[in-house]
């Protein structure tokens, strides 16, 4: 048996400038990488969600995760503890390990994000399931109570979000996590308990996080979304997002570690882009791409393909473009305020394909226009 091995440090300014310079010499295009809070990162991220807690999966998912940024195309990884009962974020330890073992880069250029907060079992111990294992792990030891579970199977009390930060970081086999979101919380919540008590919790969440990132463990939160930023203001499951970053303000300071959202944006899904539902100050009607750059708030987006249920459509062809993948991401990594869509992949075929589009430069701002009305048939 290996002795555990931890990987120091996090994703750094010099570090990820290194990785995009490696990869523009390389032939890719440097408008590949965006810049965020002096950070370089691909304009594609990589996401785990996809696979069975099998070991075949969890070698197809090291194996995606080593060749996406082998490949100079990718230094984003997105992962949660619940992704294939922690099976994910094992195999992205393990890749992470021999990248850097292999001299392919160091701990520095590549920027890390797991979420936590839906319960979990581990995959290891496929006998013991969800409920069972938090019975076990957290109840009986009265770390939580069962009414800290949601009716969404979600969990919010602090000792358990601390918990689930110390298994990843031991899972990935990190000292310090770039990027940990809460996921899906107020999707979780908001049948259960009012907003004002949603607001409560996530201030005490917000808490747990501002700790870890006075311990170096963590860098920055956010928020992993699904429905509550995708929504008209008067709808029940509704977020703003300046009411969240005024939460981390009052519980971290102008200081404060939340800068990024994810939340699902496609052709299908496209009110990121189209729903003018958020407010910053006095200004209304603003998209929550618009709100999250005036809020300094950085956007990753979850299924550009749509889990490839978007693959059989037909878009038209746009920005000298044909094939379908291509499209679909290109339209994503092209938006406003947009850092990467993260796109999950497992077979080597298929990381190949949805790299492609890395070759080229994200569209300009006229061309995305023209490529918005091609695509929406709405004029942005």
């Amino acid at each position: 048996m290996s002795s555990y091995e931890t990987l120091q440090g996090h994703a750094t300014s010099e570090g990820t400038r290194k990785y995009a310079q490696r990869a523009a010499s390389q032939g890719r295009p440097a408008a590949h990488f965006k810049t965020f809070d002096d950070l370089h990162l691909s304009s594609i991220g990589m996401g785990t969600y996809l696979g069975q807690p099998t070991q075949e999966d969890d070698l197809a998912v090291e194996s995606a995760v080593y060749q996406s940024v082998k490949s100079g195309a990718v230094n984003v990884i997105d992962t949660a503890i619940n992704y294939r009962a922690m099976k994910s974020e094992k195999s992205i330890g393990k890749a992470l390990l021999r990248l850097v073992k292999d001299g392919v880069i160091s701990r520095d250029q590549v920027f890390i994000s797991t979420k936590n907060g839906y319960i979990t079992n581990d995959g290891d111990y496929p006998n013991v399931d969800e409920m069972e294992y938090v019975h076990r792990m957290y109840i009986q030891t009265e770390v939580i109570t069962s009414d800290d579970i949601s009716s969404g199977y979600n969990i919010i009390n602090p000792n358990y979000l601390a918990k689930c930060i110390d298994k990843s970081l031991m899972n990935m086999h990190l000292s310090a996590i770039d990027l940990v979101y809460i996921h899906n919380a107020f999707e979780s919540w908001n049948q259960d308990v009012s907003r004002q008590q949603f607001m409560d919790m996530l201030a005490k969440a917000f808490e747990v996080y501002e700790k870890y990132r006075a311990q170096n463990k963590i860098r920055y939160y956010g928020m992993a979304t699904w429905t509550c930023f995708r929504v008209p203001p008067g709808s029940h499951e509704y977020l703003s997002l300046e009411q969240a970053v005024k939460t981390a303000e009052s519980v971290g300071g102008k200081d404060h570690g939340f800068r990024f959202i994810q939340l699902p944006y496609n052709l299908a899904y496209s009110e990121a882009l189209l729903l003018r539902n958020q407010s910053v100050g006095s200004e209304k009607s603003l998209t929550i791409l618009e709100a999250a750059a005036k809020l300094n708030v950085g956007v990753f987006t979850s299924i550009p393909l749509f889990q490839g249920r978007l693959l059989g459509a037909r878009i038209p062809d746009y920005g000298g473009l044909s094939d379908p993948v291509s499209k679909l991401v290109q339209f994503v990594r092209s938006s406003p305020s947009v850092i990467a869509p993260l796109i999950g992949q497992k077979r080597p075929e298929h990381v190949e394909e949805n790299l492609k589009v890395a070759n080229l430069p994200p569209l300009s701002g006229d061309e995305f226009k023209q490529a918005v009305k091609v695509l929406t048939s709405q004029p942005l």
